[in-house]
Protein backbone atom coordinates (compact mmCIF):
# COMPACT_ATOMS: atom_id res chain seq x y z
CA UNK A 1 0.00 0.00 0.00
CA UNK A 2 1.45 3.66 -1.24
CA UNK A 3 2.23 6.04 1.81
CA UNK A 4 0.70 3.71 4.60
CA UNK A 5 2.18 5.33 7.59
CA UNK A 6 0.93 8.78 5.87
CA UNK A 7 -2.48 7.02 5.56
CA UNK A 8 -2.24 5.84 9.72
CA UNK A 9 -1.49 9.06 10.22
CA UNK A 10 -4.78 10.64 8.48
CA UNK A 11 -7.12 8.46 10.59
CA UNK A 12 -5.38 9.15 13.61
CA UNK A 13 -5.55 12.62 13.34
CA UNK A 14 -8.79 12.29 11.61
CA UNK A 15 -10.06 11.10 15.03
CA UNK A 16 -8.67 14.01 17.01
CA UNK A 17 -9.45 17.04 14.34
CA UNK A 18 -12.92 15.11 15.78
CA UNK A 19 -12.58 14.69 19.63
CA UNK A 20 -11.20 18.37 19.66
CA UNK A 21 -14.17 19.64 17.86
CA UNK A 22 -12.51 21.23 14.99
CA UNK A 23 -14.50 19.36 12.23
CA UNK A 24 -18.07 18.03 13.23
CA UNK A 25 -20.04 15.24 10.74
CA UNK A 26 -18.32 14.79 7.11
CA UNK A 27 -16.93 18.38 7.05
CA UNK A 28 -12.88 18.87 7.22
CA UNK A 29 -10.09 17.56 5.56
CA UNK A 30 -6.40 16.67 5.58
CA UNK A 31 -3.85 15.79 3.63
CA UNK A 32 0.17 14.74 4.17
CA UNK A 33 2.61 15.04 0.80
CA UNK A 34 5.76 12.74 0.18
CA UNK A 35 7.35 13.54 -2.67
CA UNK A 36 4.97 13.56 -5.77
CA UNK A 37 2.30 11.99 -3.95
CA UNK A 38 -0.42 13.03 -1.53
CA UNK A 39 -2.38 10.92 0.62
CA UNK A 40 -5.78 13.03 1.63
CA UNK A 41 -8.95 11.95 3.50
CA UNK A 42 -11.86 10.95 1.41
CA UNK A 43 -15.08 13.16 0.28
CA UNK A 44 -18.23 12.28 2.39
CA UNK A 45 -16.88 10.25 5.18
CA UNK A 46 -16.58 11.16 8.71
CA UNK A 47 -12.93 11.36 9.83
CA UNK A 48 -13.02 9.55 13.22
CA UNK A 49 -14.42 6.85 10.87
CA UNK A 50 -11.62 6.13 8.52
CA UNK A 51 -8.77 3.18 7.94
CA UNK A 52 -6.04 4.02 5.73
CA UNK A 53 -7.14 2.06 2.59
CA UNK A 54 -10.40 4.11 2.74
CA UNK A 55 -7.42 7.12 2.20
CA UNK A 56 -6.64 8.27 -1.32
CA UNK A 57 -3.65 9.21 -2.73
CA UNK A 58 -3.33 10.99 -5.56
CA UNK A 59 -0.28 12.72 -7.53
CA UNK A 60 0.83 16.27 -7.21
CA UNK A 61 -1.24 16.90 -10.81
CA UNK A 62 -4.35 15.35 -9.27
CA UNK A 63 -4.74 12.02 -10.65
CA UNK A 64 -5.83 9.32 -8.40
CA UNK A 65 -3.28 6.42 -8.31
CA UNK A 66 -4.16 4.48 -5.29
CA UNK A 67 -7.50 4.14 -3.71
CA UNK A 68 -11.23 2.93 -4.30
CA UNK A 69 -12.73 6.01 -2.87
CA UNK A 70 -13.12 9.72 -4.25
CA UNK A 71 -10.42 12.33 -2.52
CA UNK A 72 -11.82 15.17 -0.61
CA UNK A 73 -13.79 18.09 -3.19
CA UNK A 74 -10.87 20.56 -1.24
CA UNK A 75 -7.98 18.58 -2.39
CA UNK A 76 -7.54 21.30 -5.45
CA UNK A 77 -7.21 23.50 -2.54
CA UNK A 78 -4.48 21.24 -1.26
CA UNK A 79 -2.86 20.78 -4.02
CA UNK A 80 -2.18 24.22 -4.58
CA UNK A 81 -0.67 25.22 -1.72
CA UNK A 82 1.70 22.17 -2.10
CA UNK A 83 2.51 23.41 -5.33
CA UNK A 84 3.10 27.22 -3.84
CA UNK A 85 4.92 26.23 -0.39
CA UNK A 86 7.56 23.77 0.62
CA UNK A 87 4.87 22.05 3.54
CA UNK A 88 4.46 18.87 3.25
CA UNK A 89 0.91 18.39 5.45
CA UNK A 90 -2.60 20.54 5.04
CA UNK A 91 -5.43 20.50 7.59
CA UNK A 92 -8.86 21.92 6.69
CA UNK A 93 -11.21 22.81 9.69
CA UNK A 94 -14.71 23.77 10.22
CA UNK A 95 -13.95 25.14 13.52
CA UNK A 96 -16.44 26.98 15.32
CA UNK A 97 -14.52 30.29 16.24
CA UNK A 98 -12.68 30.17 13.14
CA UNK A 99 -16.12 29.80 11.05
CA UNK A 100 -17.31 32.84 13.33
CA UNK A 101 -14.02 35.20 12.61
CA UNK A 102 -13.96 34.11 8.64
CA UNK A 103 -17.97 35.35 8.59
CA UNK A 104 -16.92 38.32 10.38
CA UNK A 105 -13.95 40.35 9.44
CA UNK A 106 -11.14 40.44 6.85
CA UNK A 107 -8.41 39.58 8.84
CA UNK A 108 -8.02 38.02 12.59
CA UNK A 109 -6.97 40.71 14.87
CA UNK A 110 -3.80 39.95 16.84
CA UNK A 111 -4.57 40.05 20.13
CA UNK A 112 -2.04 37.30 21.56
CA UNK A 113 1.58 37.25 20.72
CA UNK A 114 0.98 33.37 19.76
CA UNK A 115 0.08 35.18 16.56
CA UNK A 116 3.74 34.63 15.42
CA UNK A 117 3.93 31.29 15.57
CA UNK A 118 1.22 31.55 12.82
CA UNK A 119 3.47 33.40 10.55
CA UNK A 120 1.86 36.95 11.56
CA UNK A 121 -1.40 38.72 11.29
CA UNK A 122 -4.05 35.48 10.00
CA UNK A 123 -6.04 36.66 6.67
CA UNK A 124 -9.44 35.92 5.77
CA UNK A 125 -10.15 34.86 1.70
CA UNK A 126 -12.47 35.57 0.03
CA UNK A 127 -15.71 33.69 -0.50
CA UNK A 128 -15.78 31.29 -3.17
CA UNK A 129 -17.85 27.84 -3.26
CA UNK A 130 -16.14 24.69 -1.87
CA UNK A 131 -13.99 22.62 -4.07
CA UNK A 132 -13.27 25.14 -6.60
CA UNK A 133 -10.19 26.48 -8.79
CA UNK A 134 -11.25 30.07 -7.92
CA UNK A 135 -11.30 29.12 -3.80
CA UNK A 136 -8.10 27.89 -4.27
CA UNK A 137 -6.65 30.76 -5.66
CA UNK A 138 -8.09 32.92 -3.45
CA UNK A 139 -6.89 31.02 -0.55
CA UNK A 140 -3.35 31.41 -1.84
CA UNK A 141 -3.72 34.95 -2.26
CA UNK A 142 -4.68 35.46 1.45
CA UNK A 143 -1.20 32.84 2.62
CA UNK A 144 1.07 34.63 1.85
CA UNK A 145 3.95 33.03 3.96
CA UNK A 146 2.10 32.47 7.03
CA UNK A 147 0.86 28.78 8.14
CA UNK A 148 -2.85 29.31 8.42
CA UNK A 149 -5.52 31.35 6.75
CA UNK A 150 -9.18 31.73 7.22
CA UNK A 151 -11.61 31.08 4.51
CA UNK A 152 -14.58 33.47 4.22
CA UNK A 153 -17.60 32.14 6.06
CA UNK A 154 -16.02 28.57 5.72
CA UNK A 155 -13.67 28.12 7.94
CA UNK A 156 -9.36 27.71 8.23
CA UNK A 157 -6.91 26.18 6.82
CA UNK A 158 -3.14 25.42 8.84
CA UNK A 159 0.27 24.10 7.15
CA UNK A 160 3.04 21.97 8.55
CA UNK A 161 6.09 20.17 8.24
CA UNK A 162 4.10 16.95 9.46
CA UNK A 163 0.64 16.35 10.48
CA UNK A 164 1.20 16.46 14.12
CA UNK A 165 2.67 20.02 12.99
CA UNK A 166 -0.22 21.38 10.89
CA UNK A 167 -2.98 19.71 13.47
CA UNK A 168 -1.51 21.85 16.16
CA UNK A 169 -1.54 24.39 14.14
CA UNK A 170 -4.98 24.27 13.69
CA UNK A 171 -5.67 24.12 17.30
CA UNK A 172 -3.66 27.28 17.91
CA UNK A 173 -5.74 29.11 15.18
CA UNK A 174 -8.80 28.10 16.88
CA UNK A 175 -7.78 29.24 20.61
CA UNK A 176 -6.42 32.79 19.07
CA UNK A 177 -9.70 32.92 16.71
CA UNK A 178 -11.68 32.20 20.40
CA UNK A 179 -9.84 34.57 22.61
CA UNK A 180 -10.74 37.25 20.10
CA UNK A 181 -14.24 36.64 19.99
CA UNK A 182 -14.55 36.51 23.76
CA UNK A 183 -12.51 39.44 24.20
CA UNK A 184 -15.04 41.49 21.89
CA UNK A 185 -18.09 40.45 24.17
CA UNK A 186 -16.32 42.22 26.79
CA UNK A 187 -14.95 45.43 24.84
CA UNK A 188 -12.85 46.55 21.56
CA UNK A 189 -9.73 44.45 22.02
CA UNK A 190 -6.08 45.71 22.55
CA UNK A 191 -4.32 44.47 19.43
CA UNK A 192 -0.59 44.06 19.17
CA UNK A 193 1.38 46.36 16.80
CA UNK A 194 3.64 44.83 13.91
CA UNK A 195 6.34 46.01 16.25
CA UNK A 196 5.27 44.72 19.55
CA UNK A 197 5.09 41.04 17.61
CA UNK A 198 8.23 41.53 16.11
CA UNK A 199 10.09 42.03 19.16
CA UNK A 200 8.11 38.52 19.93
CA UNK A 201 9.83 36.76 17.17
CA UNK A 202 13.10 38.19 17.83
CA UNK A 203 12.56 37.21 21.17
CA UNK A 204 12.22 33.75 20.49
CA UNK A 205 15.34 33.99 18.23
CA UNK A 206 17.29 34.70 20.71
CA UNK A 207 19.58 32.99 23.34
CA UNK A 208 17.12 31.82 26.91
CA UNK A 209 19.62 32.81 28.84
CA UNK A 210 21.73 36.23 27.47
CA UNK A 211 25.01 36.89 29.02
CA UNK A 212 27.26 39.07 28.79
CA UNK A 213 30.90 38.42 27.96
CA UNK A 214 32.53 41.17 30.19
Amino acid sequence: MLLAEQRRLLCDHGRRVVETGLVLGTSGNLSVRLGDLVAVTPGGLALDRLDPEACPVVGVGGDLVEGDLSPSSETPMHLAIYAATGTTAVVHTHSTFATVVSATLTELPPVHYNTTLLGGVVQVAGYATYGTAELAANVMTALGDRRAVLLANHGGVTLGDDLPEAFEAARLLEWLCEVYVRARALGEPRTLTEEQLSAVVRRRQAPAFPFSED
